[in-house]
Formats: C-alpha cells, structure tokens, sequence
C-alpha cells in the first residue's frame, strides 16, 4: 500500500499530542505537606483535524505522482478539576469547580432540575385525568 502524506501529517500531529497528554498533565505531582499529600487532578481535552487534496497538473495524468496540499492542527484545553486530599488512611477529593459566574450560567445550571421537575408534573396531571376518568 502506498503511503500518503496526510498520513505523515496526521502521525506527526498525534505524537506532538501524546507528548503533551502525559499522565503527569493530568495527575499533578504529589505535593508533601506534612502528613497530608496534595495530589492536583487536571482534565485534558483534545480536538484534532487534518485535510488536504492533491492537484492534478496540467502536464501530469491522474494516475501519476501529483501535488499534494494540505494540514493538519490539534487543539488542547488542560483544566485544573480538584485535588486529592491524603491523610493516613483517608482520601477526600477537593473539587476546583468554580461558583456560576452569570445568571446565565446559573440559568444553564439549572435547566436539568427544571425540566425534570415540569415532567413530573405533567406525568401528575396525566395520572390525575386518567384515574378521573376511570371513575364512573
């Protein structure tokens, strides 16, 4: 099988990710405070993407060797998520998680209870009109 560029692109890109996705990124060094050990945690998101076309020239065929263009580019998002607490034998984690900091966000955060609880209520009044008129 012949090998293509966009293949090379798409290695080249993958490796430079994995030498960044390294666990010590995302599970911190343990930090020593007397007996307790601080372990920092770290959320990792990775977005890749590559294209690219091959150009036919006015001298060559289709089936010859053509001029290759293309791309390629990873995106990396690393996010403090808490901290693992150590202390003897207990382990409590720490989450970083900040407050909402908009009504919108407060808003989004809430969406999920709402619905929930407008379906609930709904199913109610379903119930309710079914048992009204099972009764004679």
């Amino acid at each position: 099988m012949e090998k293509h560029p966009i293949g090379d692109l798409m290695t080249n890109i993958v490796e430079k990710v994995r030498e960044i996705a390294d666990v010590n990124t995302i599970v911190g060094q343990p930090i020593q405070a007397g007996e307790v050990t601080i372990i920092p945690l770290s959320q990792l998101s990775v977005g890749v993407g590559s294209g690219g076309t091959e150009f036919a020239s006015k001298n060559k065929k289709p089936e010859d060797d053509n001029c290759f263009g293309g791309g390629a580019g990873a995106g990396v998002n690393l996010t403090p998520v808490g901290f693992l607490v150590v202390k003897g034998d207990s382990v409590r984690l720490l989450p970083v998680a900040p407050p909402p900091a908009t009504t919108v966000d407060r808003v989004i955060e809430t969406v999920p209870e709402v619905v929930d609880k407008v379906t609930a209520f709904i199913e109610k009044q379903q119930e309710k009109k079914a048992a009204d008129k099972a009764q004679p």
